[in-house]
């Protein structure tokens, strides 16, 4: 178990994973495991510190003790056997690059981030790695239905951690087994990072359609063909089918549609209300990456000749060239064919 791990970024996610980290630490009788956590407002740091919670992101979630927080990047990350990556992943490479020279020599690097980078079409082990020239097999990346408030309190749920080295990401799976967190591996990097970047898109579609009040029935059309969509991307890309039928691709996809809790489904719903792209972003505390990454999304699958639909019509809501009226027409606008065929 590394005796010491650090989670940049104390948003909802990095604190609830830094929650699982203290909590198995405790489960295992290990209470000498150190869980630093690192957040950029000296308020957050000291709250956390002082009332062991962080009520802006967590309201009501009592933390471990054996977290510690740091308003400084290199104390947290001093001797860190881990590091737990939990920032924006349109700011990542640059916070990479002030992390690259604090971080442990043979250290493990795991991203928690759902993003492809703007620009670069890049995922985020593809840029972590990039960043801080790390093998692959000291690269892992967690997804799964991960709704950080129902995880913080405790509510039983299963994840996937995948590395290329099946060992690595056990090691790392071993160290995030409280009672109510199920950590399952697998070596497909590809397609687990792959079904939490596109659930995003497809979360903003069936939010836009609860906006526009359409029923049941559309919502479920669109997370299954939606599910489809994403299959094809990550197959296309090298990901195993099996993946995206598992936790980080139905699974995840399922939580991030259905739940009031998913960042990226309330985005669509106040867009499908008639907010604008901007005025949802205000609104929003924290980053629906879904609005960030839908148009690199929708250039890697154009430059591998798949077929989006769904991520098309979000992508051309998002850049103003429909309304949300027009969008309905166009989610499900395929020739018609068989449904097995690709």
């Amino acid at each position: 178990m590394p005796a010491v791990t650090a989670v940049l970024g104390a948003g909802s996610w990095g604190t609830t994973f830094a929650k699982i980290l203290g909590d198995a630490a405790l489960a295992d009788g290990d209470a000498a495991r150190s869980i630093r956590l690192w957040g950029r407002r000296a308020a957050v740091v000291e709250q956390i510190n002082t009332a062991h919670r962080n009520e802006q992101y967590l309201p009501d979630i009592a933390l471990p003790a054996n977290i510690t927080a740091y308003a400084e990047a290199a104390e947290a990350l001093e001797g860190a056997e881990l590091v737990v990556l939990a920032v924006p992943a349109q700011s990542l490479r640059g916070q990479l690059r002030q992390f690259k020279g604090l971080i442990a020599p043979g250290a493990v690097v795991v991203s928690l981030m759902k993003g492809l980078e703007l620009g670069t079409d890049a995922r985020m082990s593809e840029v972590i790695s990039e960043e801080l020239g790390l093998p692959a097999e000291r690269i892992v990346v967690v997804s799964g239905p991960n709704l950080a408030l129902e995880i913080a309190r405790e509510e039983p749920t299963a994840s996937v951690f995948a590395c290329t080295d099946a060992a690595t990401a056990r090691w790392v799976a071993e160290a995030c087994t409280p009672p109510y967190f199920r950590p399952y591996t697998n070596t497909d990097v590809t397609g687990v990072e792959i079904g939490g970047i596109v659930k995003n898109v497809i979360a903003l579609a069936v939010g836009i359609c609860e906006g526009r009040n359409f029923g049941d029935n559309t919502k479920a059309s669109v997370i299954t063909r939606g599910l489809a969509e994403t299959t094809r991307l990550a197959m296309a890309l090298g990901g195993h089918l099996e993946t995206m039928a598992g936790l980080a691709g139905l699974g995840d996809l399922v939580a991030t549609c259905s739940s009031a809790l998913s960042r990226n489904h309330t985005a669509g719903r106040l867009l499908g209300h008639g907010l604008t792209v901007d005025e949802v972003t205000a609104k929003m505390t924290q980053t629906a990456e879904g609005i960030k990454s839908a148009r690199a999304v929708h250039d890697l699958a154009q430059q591998r000749g798949v077929d989006m639909p769904i991520t098309a019509a979000v992508v051309a809501v998002l850049q103003g060239k429909i309304s949300v009226d027009q969008l309905g027409p166009l989610l499900l606008a395929r020739e018609l064919k068989s449904e097995g065929e690709k």
